[in-house]
């Protein structure tokens, strides 16, 4: 056995010596090419990068495009290495790509969609949106989905496809936002009052902006009440905290101007003939 051994590396040795440089020289790179895509991503992302620059909703996808490129130029360094001819290579490859391409025609849509999503930028990283349904902060777009954050802490990762396919709305976008505040009162009430009342609040809340100015109006005769709205604007950061004190405000308001807030409430009217029969009924 041990000469046999002998034998095939006198004959082979030259070849295996070849081989393993060549492995130990594609293992080397595969480890460089893992640094180097590592570190260029890092470096897109770093704060300190000029790239920040850039609208930061580009940042994720040059990130990934940037370490998939390190990653195909190393594996034709390896390719070369070891003798392939990259230039069939490549045209074998785009045959190939076509037929992929078929196959996966819904994961390249997500692409394209993505491109389309950076392109036209209906949002940036940080925007509270509803997209196509999903309602939440947008964390990142990568190649095929776009990342949310929800209100109540949840991560959603939806496919870029069904973003752009559907209604985008940005509530972040303008800087400002309106906020009606419905409330109903009585049909003894007095109108007028009840809408000095919501007028009276709009000019002592110092977070409702001067332009657009506050409204006030009756928006519709209910079943049970008439119901009147205080429509304004604040700046996204004070919205929703606006929106609560005010609520809370109109009712004490209206209260204490003497205003009742009514419930769905029925007159039931019952008829001499209906309540005979009702009489009758109890004596069986």
């Amino acid at each position: 056995m041990k000469d046999k051994l002998i034998v095939f590396w006198q004959s082979h040795s030259e070849t295996i010596i070849t081989l393993g440089y060549k492995v130990v020289l594609a293992l080397a790179i595969l480890v460089a090419s893992a640094l180097i895509a590592r570190s260029v991503k890092k470096a897109i992302k770093n704060s300190k990068s000029p790239l920040k620059k850039v609208d930061e909703t580009l940042l994720p996808l040059l990130s990934s495009i940037a370490g998939y490129l390190v990653y195909i130029i190393a594996g034709l360094f390896i390719l070369d290495i070891f003798g392939v001819n990259t230039a069939s290579l490549i045209a074998l490859m785009g045959a190939a790509g076509l037929a992929i391409g078929l196959a996966l025609k819904n994961t390249l849509s997500n692409i394209a969609a993505g491109i389309m999503l950076l392109i036209l930028r209906p949002f940036k990283i940080g925007d509270f949106v509803d997209a196509s349904g999903t309602l939440g902060t947008v964390k990142e777009i990568n190649l095929f989905t776009t990342i949310f954050k929800t209100t109540d802490g949840l991560y959603i990762a939806s496919p870029n496809g069904k973003v752009w396919g559907g209604n985008i709305k940005n509530f972040t976008r303008n800087g400002k936002r309106r906020m009606d505040i419905v409330v109903g009162i009585s049909y003894a009430d007095s109108i007028d009052v009840g809408l000095n009342v919501l007028k009276e609040l709009a000019e002592s809340e110092s977070r409702l902006l001067a332009e657009p100015a506050p409204k006030v109006m009756v928006t519709s005769i209910g079943e049970s009440a008439v119901n009147i709205q205080l429509r304004a604007w604040a700046v996204n950061g004070d919205y929703w905290q606006t929106v609560w004190d005010l609520n809370k405000r109109v009712k004490e308001a209206i209260e204490g101007a003497g205003l009742s807030i009514p419930f769905p409430q029925r007159t039931l009217h019952i008829s001499e003939s209906m309540a005979s029969a009702i009489t009758v009924n109890k004596g069986i």
